[in-house]
């Protein structure tokens, strides 16, 4: 099955996009539309949630961290409001704790950031207990761990100092590593 037809057989087309990524939403927004989802699109957890319970859809995509909360209140709301939805729970951190608290509240999978839509296409496509194909170009481990070392760094408002500390890494290692184009 392709792309392009895999939601032929699906009736309700209808997706959420909740992301407080502005660039990224509206690059998921347009790639899935493509693909034949009817998206809306939420910046924050209030408007996730406002959707999620005027227009519950048939899938949606959740952002685990957003800047005015937490992405699992939209997925609880959207549980009430439709069980049968499909809900894929994205997030910069990759940690076995909040993939199972996502998957408990209610999330049909769990994705790390950065995802390609074909990746949560394939999440939100897949059913019982078979398993999404995996990535065609998965990142190095390289990229990986550049991609983390970076998303601490801006979290910690680009402080250097406060960033080693947090990654547990020393500072001038950290420095050297910022200095550096990223890994393919």
């Amino acid at each position: 099955m392709t792309e392009n037809n895999a939601l032929d057989h699906i009736e309700d087309k209808s997706l959420l996009l909740v992301d407080d990524d502005e660039p990224f939403l509206r690059r998921l927004a347009k790639a899935m539309e493509k693909r034949g989802f009817s998206v809306e699109t939420a910046g924050s957890v209030t408007a996730g949630k406002a959707i999620a319970t005027a227009r519950p859809p048939a899938f949606a995509v959740i952002d685990l961290r957003l800047e005015d909360g937490n992405g699992l209140d939209v997925v609880e709301v959207l549980r009430d409001k439709r069980p049968e939805s499909r809900v894929v729970v994205l997030t910069g951190y990759g940690a076995i704790a909040t993939a199972v608290a996502a998957v408990k509240i209610g999330a049909t999978d769990y994705l790390s950031k950065p995802a390609d839509a074909t990746d949560i296409m394939n999440a939100l496509l897949t059913r019982g207990d078979d398993l999404p194909p995996p990535p065609e170009n998965p990142m190095s481990a390289d990229r990986v761990r550049w991609e983390h070392i970076q998303r601490v760094y801006e979290l910690c408002d680009r402080n250097v100092s406060e960033t080693a500390r947090r990654l547990n890494m020393h500072r001038r290692t950290l420095q050297r590593i910022l200095a550096k184009r990223s890994p393919r």
